[in-house]
C-alpha cells in the first residue's frame, strides 16, 4: 500500500468508508450492526488493515452513534496500526431538528461523545460534517482548535464546503483535509473547491468514489436496493434520471472490459489518477462491508491510465454528467454554497 500526505497528516493511499457498516445502504434489521452482519463489518476491517488501509473513516449521526461504537469495539486492538477520522455537525444529536450543528460547545461535547464511543484517546483527523449557516465558520473552527490544543485531536476538516468556507476556515486554524463527494458522476468541485484546496495545501478525502455503488455496474434497477436503502430517495437513483445514468455507467463498463478491470476498479482509479492530473493528494475513502471487495479495491492502485485514457473518461463523464441531483431536497438545502 502506499503511504501519502493530505495536509499535515501521513496515510494510505486509499481509505476505508465505515458509513454504510450501520447506516444508510442496509435495511432495518441489519442496522443494528449485530449478528452476522456485525461479524462481516469486522472482518472487512480486518481485511482492510492486512491490505495496508490505514484511514477509517466514520462520523457521530452513522446510526447515529452505532458506527463509531462498532469501530470502537475493533479499535481496542488495532488502534496503533490506523489514522481514524469521524465527523460532528451533520445534525445534532442534541437538540431535535437542528441540522446542522456547528454551536462551538457542541462541538467539543460532540468530540468528548466520540473519543468515549471509539474508546480512544484522540481523533486523527476530526471534521465539521456540514457546515452550520446560523454560526459563523470562524467560531465554530475555533473550538476545534482548542480541541487541538487539548490534544483530543490531532488535525481537524471540513466536509462539504464551499471555496469561500475553507478560506474562512483555513485563516482560522490550518485545515487538514476537506471531505466531499467526488467520482466520475460528481465532479463540480473541480471547477473552485479543489483549486482553492490546491492552493492552500488542505488535503482531499473523496467520500463516495463508486458513486454510492452505481458506477460498479451492480444497481440497474431500485428492485437491486434493500426496500429501506436510502438510495431508493436519491434522486439519481430514479425514473428518468436512473435510465440516463445507466448509459454513463454502460460507458465505464465498456472502458473497463476493454482494459481488463472491474468498472470499480476504473472508477476508483479514475479519482486516484486525480491526483496525478491537478497535482494535488486525494484519497478515495470507497466503503464496503464485504471483505472479498477490499482486495478488489486496492487493486484499483495499480491500474494505470494513459492521458488517452483519462480523455476518454472525460468524454464519457464529463463535468455535469450525472442525472438528478446527488441528495435529496432536504439534504442539498444543507450544502454550503
Amino acid at each position: 500500500m502506499r503511504r501519502t500526505t493530505i495536509g499535515d497528516l501521513t496515510t494510505s493511499a486509499l481509505g476505508l468508508g465505515c458509513m454504510g457498516m450501520t447506516f444508510a445502504y442496509k435495511d432495518t434489521a441489519s442496522l443494528r450492526g449485530d449478528g452476522a452482519e456485525r461479524d462481516r463489518s469486522l472482518a472487512t476491517l480486518d481485511a482492510a488493515l492486512d491490505a495496508g488501509i490505514t484511514l477509517l473513516d466514520s462520523a457521530d449521526i452513522y446510526g447515529p452513534r452505532t458506527n463509531e461504537e462498532l469501530l470502537g469495539g475493533w479499535l481496542a486492538e488495532h488502534r496503533g496500526a490506523v489514522e481514524v477520522a469521524t465527523k460532528f455537525g451533520g445534525f445534532s444529536l442534541e437538540v431535535q431538528g437542528r441540522a446542522p450543528d456547528g454551536r462551538p460547545d457542541y462541538a467539543k461535547r460532540a468530540c468528548d461523545a466520540s473519543l468515549a464511543r471509539l474508546g480512544i484517546d484522540v481523533i486523527d483527523l476530526y471534521y465539521l460534517h456540514r457546515v452550520d449557516p446560523q454560526v459563523p465558520i470562524e467560531e465554530t473552527v475555533g473550538a476545534m482548535a482548542e480541541l487541538v490544543q487539548a490534544g483530543k485531536v490531532r488535525h481537524i476538516g471540513l466536509s462539504e464546503a464551499s471555496a469561500a468556507t475553507i478560506r474562512r476556515a483555513h485563516a482560522t486554524h490550518p485545515i487538514t483535509a476537506v471531505q466531499t463527494e467526488y467520482s466520475l458522476w460528481t465532479r463540480d468541485i473541480e471547477e473552485e473547491v479543489l483549486p482553492t484546496l490546491r492552493e492552500l495545501g488542505i488535503g482531499l478525502v473523496a467520500y463516495s468514489p463508486l458513486g454510492r455503488g452505481f458506477l460498479t455496474g451492480a444497481i440497474t434497477r431500485p428492485e437491486d436496493l434493500a426496500e429501506d436503502d436510502w438510495r431508493r430517495h436519491n434522486p439519481r437513483f430514479q425514473g428518468e434520471n436512473l435510465e440516463r445514468n445507466l448509459q454513463l455507467v454502460d460507458g465505464v463498463t465498456a472502458m473497463a472490459d476493454d482494459k481488463g478491470v472491474t468498472p470499480a476498479q476504473l472508477a476508483l482509479a479514475w479519482v486516484l489518477a486525480q491526483g496525478r492530473v491537478h497535482d494535488h493528494p486525494i484519497v478515495p475513502i470507497p466503503g464496503t462491508t464485504r471483505p472479498e471487495r477490499i482486495a478488489e479495491n486496492v487493486a484499483a492502485l495499480d491500474v494505470e491510465l494513459t492521458d488517452d485514457d483519462l480523455a476518454a473518461l472525460d468524454r464519457i463523464a464529463p463535468i455535469g454528467i450525472a442525472a438528478g441531483d446527488r441528495y435529496p431536497a432536504d439534504s442539498m438545502a444543507v450544502l454550503d454554497g
